[in-house]
């Protein structure tokens, strides 16, 4: 692990489980508040070096490194475990197809890099990547539409989507684990294969889908959660009510509302009479006065963080009105609740067409075409009742049986994960 607070006192330390974490210095011992790009820069500098520093000692004191497991914001860490003569896998953790979008755009497989320039300005324009079912512009990653944008605040992705392609092709045969599961993105899998990628499928991975873990998950001090938790007794509340009554609405731990969308949510949520439980982080709760809450007083909970999979996997939980954000994709197909996708950037269009397109479980609501993406109240309102009609909800559990399926013992990620760990062929289908 790096750490940006890996200062010469950093020790390492092995957890509950067994698990050793050694830090490395990305640069930022004293810690970072500033540009992203910058950040990212400084962590290619010194990454690699302290590494390697880490690589040697774990050698010379005969525990050395068998396998590197990278992810694509450090693929020069691939790099450095070659160095060491130590193999490495990419540990994919978006959808498949966004992988595979990637790959033929930079790649200009039918000219896809020309089709998307041509039609960046036009998110309804029809695009066809390689494999995968038919796409509308608005469905690739934003960072599409965004390339020669220096000044973009992710301007950084798409160059270093490129950096991860070209690490893996600098290995003999590429492989990546991919957080996903064969059933869901068959299509995506076969397109990377035919390219030379041989994708390893070994999702969903979610802690509370492990029965191990069930017990630990429950203690605040033992979960994996990044985030204080908040305090407000909101699995009681959830427990309380009637199963797919409640409408769980959260846009990520990161992403921020506008005053604007956070009345609208309050109005939606106010006109339609539905329970919720309203994840609004800090940073957002600093935006409003408490005026745009009152709009939906009595109607549910307001709580600043939720514990992974205790919100969507609740049975009171009847719908998941979320940002898109691929664990939240995820956990949404795990727990059979029905999505309002609301996609901001990113890989998040991508996930939204998956669940509506793909899956059929759920829609990806309307927006106000401004510079804020604005979810109106009518239309939040539409999209809950929509979602919930008896169709998507039988789309939604029949996607919970296949995703629990393929994370169970003797299931198809299972069983790719375990033949990846003996140095075996992944089974990768179904």
């Amino acid at each position: 692990m790096f750490s940006d607070h890996a200062d010469a006192a950093a020790v390492d330390h092995v957890d509950g489980a067994g698990v050793l974490y050694v830090p490395f210095s990305d640069g930022f011992d004293a810690g970072f508040d500033g540009d992203i790009t910058d950040y990212m820069l400084s962590l290619k500098a010194v990454g690699p070096r302290t590494l390697d520093s880490v690589l040697a000692r774990l050698r010379d004191a005969d525990t050395p490194v068998t396998q590197l497991v990278y992810t694509q914001v450090v693929s020069w860490a691939a790099d450095v475990a070659r160095a060491h003569g130590v193999p490495a896998v990419l540990y994919w953790i978006q959808q498949a197809a966004v992988l595979a979008a990637y790959f033929h755009l930079s790649r200009g497989t039918d000219s896809l890099d020309q089709a998307v320039a041509a039609a960046a300005s036009n998110p309804w324009a029809d695009t066809r990547v390689r494999g995968l079912p038919p796409m509308r512009v608005r469905d690739l990653p934003s960072s599409f539409t965004t390339a020669g944008d220096d000044h973009h605040p992710y301007a950084f992705m798409l160059p270093d989507m490129r950096e991860v392609l070209d690490v893996l092709g600098r290995e003999d045969t590429p492989t990546v684990l991919a957080n996903t599961f064969h059933a869901m993105e068959p299509d995506a899998v076969v397109t990377l294969s035919q390219s030379g990628i041989h994708v390893v499928p070994i999702g969903p991975v979610l802690s509370f889908l492990d029965a191990s873990t069930a017990s630990a998950s429950s203690n605040n001090n033992n979960n994996n959660n990044l985030f204080k938790m908040d305090g407000k007794g909101y699995l009681e509340w959830l427990d309380a009510q009637a199963a797919g009554s409640v409408v769980y609405i959260s846009f990520g731990s990161s992403s921020t509302m506008s005053k604007r969308q956070i009345t609208e949510v309050a109005r939606g949520m106010a006109e339609s009479g539905r329970q919720f439980l309203w994840v609004l982080i800090k940073d957002n709760r600093s935006e409003v006065d408490g005026d745009e809450l009152k709009l939906c007083a009595g109607g549910g909970m307001v709580v600043g963080v939720v514990r992974p999979g205790k919100g969507a996997v609740a049975p009171g939980v009847g719908c998941f009105v979320t940002h898109c954000g691929w664990n939240s994709t995820l956990e949404s197909v795990a727990c059979g609740a029905p999505v309002v996708g609301v996609p901001q950037w990113t890989d998040q269009g991508t996930n939204a067409w998956l669940v509506e397109r793909q899956l059929g479980t759920g829609v990806r609501a309307a927006v106000i075409s401004d510079k804020d993406g604005v979810l109106e109240a009518g239309e939040l309102r539409r999209c809950i009742s929509f979602v919930t009609s008896d169709v998507v909800r039988a789309m939604a559990e029949l996607w919970k049986g296949k995703a629990r399926g393929a994370a169970a013992v003797g299931g198809s990620s299972e069983r790719n994960l375990r033949a990846f760990v003996a140095g075996e062929v992944a089974l990768a289908g179904n």
